[in-house]
């Protein structure tokens, strides 16, 4: 089989899902190709325009053809539900985030920006809080699926830490966490809450009367 760029970056795409973003490097990569290294950087540069490869194919899974909303859609919730698609196509890679947020001038993730802030200010949103909009969403689902993808803490983390201690001293934090996930919520809803604070602000939720 002709080697061409689809190919390599097939094949670094299963090479990060077997062994994760530090596993992929041109030398495994060429050798799952049977050629040498040299050899990819007819097609790829550089490890700076790999990354960038993968997370365009990444993102194709989730979106190959960004949709606009339907036009009686709210543009509150098809952006929730365009967050969702994102975070999505990068839970779907082990280090997917880690890949979006190391590459560069990637395509993709343009043309989500735009059709997302161009909705916006289809729907009257001025453009200077159309761009805040989107960048915040979409730097928030990186930043939630790159703390998602880190895992907890391994036991010699938590080897000697004093979790009484630490509820003693930060009681709000500690009974935040245990009333939301009391009342049988997910880590999914906990990320869905949040894009609803950032995108209707706490105005949009009740609280208490004066």
């Amino acid at each position: 089989m002709a080697l061409d760029k689809q190919r390599i970056v097939t094949e670094a795409v299963a090479l990060l899902d077997a062994e994760g973003l530090d596993g992929v490097t041109t030398r495994k990569l060429a050798a799952r190709l049977g050629v040498q290294s040299p050899t990819l950087y007819w097609h790829i540069p550089n490890k700076a325009a790999l990354v960038t490869a993968i997370a365009e194919a990444i993102l194709e899974q989730q979106f190959p053809e960004p949709a606009s909303p339907e036009p009686e859609e709210r543009w509150q919730d098809w952006l929730i539900g365009l967050a969702g698609r994102l975070r999505r196509a990068l839970l779907a890679h082990p280090d997917g985030a880690r890949i979006i947020a190391a590459s560069q001038l990637s395509l993709k993730m343009a043309a989500i920006s735009e059709l997302a802030m161009s909705t916006l200010v289809g729907r009257g949103i001025p453009l200077r809080q159309a761009r805040l909009i989107v960048l915040t969403v979409l730097r928030f689902t990186v930043g939630y699926v790159l703390e998602e993808q880190a895992g907890r803490p391994d036991a010699d983390a938590l080897d000697g830490f004093d979790m009484a201690a630490y509820a003693t001293a930060y009681p709000t934090v500690m009974a935040g966490v245990a009333e939301y996930f009391q009342a049988g919520h997910s880590v999914d809803d906990l990320f869905r809450d949040c894009l609803e604070q950032i995108i209707h602000g706490p105005a949009a939720q009740p609280g208490p009367t004066s």
